[in-house]
Order: structure tokens, then C-alpha cells, then sequence
């Protein structure tokens, strides 16, 4: 089996950062495109890791809550009826919690804009002292 190298991910990785399109991206390091979605992943889950250890122990005085609206495959009007109020299709709400001084991002979450999501969300971000994402 093939394994990337550290350079080839960092190359990708940088390329993605500074706003590539993945498509752009493949066309300038010659990587697949199921690798680099695959590195994404990979990245993403080692860096929701890092933060949920690494973040803890905060006094933080004032935190900045805001939610950011996306969509997932498609737009809400678009799903098929088999998949409405699946979390992955439609409109999808990722919830941020910033410290006002510092601007770390202390909690954050993906779901639905409805209560309980909200409401799960802000107990994260109520108890700075073990926030953790979701």
C-alpha cells in the first residue's frame, strides 16, 4: 500500500489552507483526489483531538456565540423526501463559541438550528473550564 509523505502532505495541506479548490489541488501536487479527501478527514479528526486535550483550564471572562449556515450535498428544498431531517442533507448549522479576548475557539458544533442542538451547544460553552467540541 501507499503511504503519503509527510512533504506531500504538507504540500496538500498548504495548498488547501491558502483556499485550493481539491480539484486545483490534485491538477498541482499530483495526489488523488480520494487521498486528499481521505488526509481531510484524517486531519480533521487529529485536530478536533488535539483540541479537546490541549484545551482546558480556561478563565475566560466573556465567550462570543454565532452560528455559520451551510448545506450538505444539497440545499433543504432540494432532499429527497427519504432523507429530510438527516443530519448530512440540507441545511446544516455549525455553532462557534470564541473567547472574546484571546479569540480561541473554545467549543464549537455541527447540527441542526433547533433547540436542543442550540441548547447542547451552550452547556459546552457555559463551563469553559472543560469545553470541549461535539
Amino acid at each position: 500500500m501507499n503511504k503519503l509523505s509527510n512533504t506531500a502532505r504538507a504540500q496538500v495541506i498548504a495548498a488547501l489552507v491558502e483556499g485550493t479548490s481539491i480539484n486545483a489541488t490534485v491538477r498541482m501536487t499530483g495526489v488523488t483526489k480520494p487521498t486528499i479527501l481521505k488526509l481531510i478527514a484524517d486531519l480533521g479528526t487529529a485536530c478536533q483531538r488535539f483540541h479537546d486535550d490541549r484545551v482546558r483550564g480556561l478563565t475566560t471572562a466573556r465567550v462570543q456565540c454565532d452560528e455559520i449556515w451551510a448545506f450538505c450535498h444539497c440545499k433543504a428544498k432540494n432532499v429527497a423526501p427519504e432523507n429530510r431531517g438527516v443530519l448530512g442533507y440540507g441545511d446544516i448549522w455549525t455553532f462557534t463559541g470564541i473567547d472574546a479576548d484571546s479569540k480561541l475557539m473554545i467549543a464549537w458544533s455541527v447540527g441542526f438550528r433547533e433547540a436542543t442542538w442550540a441548547n447542547n451547544f451552550m452547556l459546552d460553552c457555559s463551563d469553559p473550564s472543560a469545553c470541549m467540541s461535539s
